[in-house]
């Protein structure tokens, strides 16, 4: 919050008792605590042992002058932040320009104006409460997010120095162990990702509510301005010339604009964090009514990273196509490991078929063909898109149709997954996650639960996903899991489970 003014010390500097005398008035019955000196040293002095919030230094003085007084308060540390707003007869404008040169904020025309004293004061303090306020927000976020990094890199070192325990172990289990190991490491990695977003939650929310903080801070700066704007519409050509220099209107018009892209920022923030904790429900120990929807999405923004463009490469498009589902009962933590792990394989899969073709299209085309045909495969869409089944596109055309055409057309079809659920037989969900990938071979489809089964390459799956999945549907929620292919087509996985 802003410091009252009865905290504040405004250090007035002037060899003349009357000067002194009448400034100290002016300040005293505006509600500020005021120190004087008589002259540079003395000045100096008070500054280092007790630090006055602002300093009103007069420029002509027996010993050290003015200018000399600012400058040693600039070059010691203890000091140099403290603004410094000259007092002079002065109507130079090489000794004014020289004066803010050395580092002073402002000027102050003798004789003295108590309404411009106070309203130059006022406006000087409040910039200098909302820069430290911005400095403190600023290292304060800088601290976290390190202390953060440093946590988030202790916590991976040691799931990886975990997995790697587990991958050696699990040629020593029989297959009912691994899935047993198997549960338990995302168990753990569920409690991580909550942690995770814990940490991150905290500093979120500390931001969000200072960003408020500092907006008010810049309505009251800015009632300031105006209201100085208003009773001195025509200031000096010097601060006329610095008010230019500075773009004051476009500062006033872009804060705002900075501010709230920060709060859209935290908000982003906090909608992973609920998606971190949403999909990390792994220690509930009891069946719970859950929003499927919600586990789906916070699942999708887990993968987001890996369904957005990359490395020159096509995104995937996922098209929600979502029904009017009841709350399901049912462990939304498993659950959700069943939707991750079905998803990350559709994407393992179109991966690997962008990669297919491209090496098909550098073996089998000409230069010229090869680059337009690169430019197919990489320029659309450039990121990921979420659109609901038969949503418009920008074109047009819905997500359907458009999926459809180009398949018919045998161009390049855009990657594409679709998530599609409804209610059958009134007390069941079905939720279907399929893909326009190469598909399975029928020998493929056979073994595709069974524990220790991955047609990827040594160190690119264990061959449990799907097996885990298959468990926890039909035994953990008496569902059932099964698999529809077409060598060419696509991939579907059917997930089916009762409502209790």
């Amino acid at each position: 919050m802003t410091q009252s003014t009865e905290s504040r010390i405004i250090l007035i500097v002037d060899d003349n008792p009357t000067n002194l005398e009448v400034l100290s008035e002016s300040l005293s019955s505006a509600g500020f605590e005021v120190a004087v000196a008589i002259d540079g040293e003395s000045a100096i002095e008070q500054a280092e042992y007790n630090p006055p919030e602002l300093i009103l230094l007069d420029v002509m003085m027996p010993g050290i002058d003015g200018f000399e007084a600012c400058r040693r308060l600039k070059k010691n540390s203890l000091t140099q932040d403290i603004p410094v707003i000259f007092m002079t007869a002065l109507a130079d404008t090489v000794d004014k320009v020289k004066g803010l040169s050395l580092g002073a904020v402002d000027y102050i025309t003798k004789p003295f104006q108590k309404e411009e004293v106070l309203a130059r004061v006022t406006v000087h303090l409040k910039l200098r409460n909302l820069s430290k306020t911005l400095e403190e927000k600023n290292d304060l976020l800088l601290q976290l997010t390190q202390d953060l990094e440093q946590r988030v890199a202790q916590r991976t070192a040691e799931l990886t120095q975990s997995m790697a325990e587990l991958q050696q172990s699990k040629i020593k289990l029989v297959q009912s162990q691994v899935r047993l190991v198997q549960s338990e490491k995302m168990s753990t990695l569920g409690q991580l990702v909550a942690g995770v977003a814990h940490e991150i939650n905290n500093p979120v929310g500390f931001i969000s509510g200072n960003l408020t903080h500092a907006e008010n801070y810049f309505q009251d700066l800015n009632k300031i301005l105006q209201l100085y704007l208003q009773y001195y519409p025509n200031p000096c050509p010097e601060i006329r010339e610095e008010l230019e220099a500075a773009e004051l209107d476009f500062l006033l018009e872009d804060l705002p604009k900075i501010l709230q892209s920060m709060k859209v920022g935290t908000e982003r923030l906090s909608n992973i964090s609920l998606a971190l904790r949403n999909f990390s429900r792994s220690d509930v120990a009891e069946k719970m009514p859950v929003d499927i929807h919600a586990g789906l999405d916070s699942t999708l923004l887990m993968l987001k990273h890996r369904l957005q463009s990359k490395n020159k490469s096509v995104a995937i498009e996922v098209i929600r196509d979502y029904g009017d589902l009841p709350l399901v009962e049912c462990y939304p933590g498993r659950l959700n490991q069943v939707f991750m792990n079905i998803l990350a394989n559709a994407i393992d899969a179109l991966e690997a078929e962008i990669e297919e073709r491209k090496e098909e299209i550098r073996e089998s085309s000409s230069p010229l063909s090869l680059a337009v045909a690169q430019r197919q495969l990489t320029t659309v869409p450039e990121r990921v898109e979420y659109r609901q089944y038969g949503e418009l596109s920008p074109n047009g055309e819905t997500s359907q149709t458009k999926h459809q055409q180009l398949i018919t057309n045998n161009q390049f079809p855009i990657p594409t997954i679709q998530i599609h659920t409804e209610v059958i037989e009134s007390n069941w969900v079905v939720i279907r996650i399929s893909d326009n990938g190469p598909g399975l071979k029928e020998s493929v489809k056979q073994k595709l639960f069974e524990p220790m089964f991955t047609t990827k390459p040594p160190g690119k799956g264990t061959g449990l996903g799907l097996s885990i999945a298959h468990q926890i549907v039909e035994e953990y929620h008496q569902g059932k899991l099964s698999c529809n292919s077409v060598l060419g087509k696509g991939t579907e996985f059917v997930i089916e489970i009762p409502f209790k």
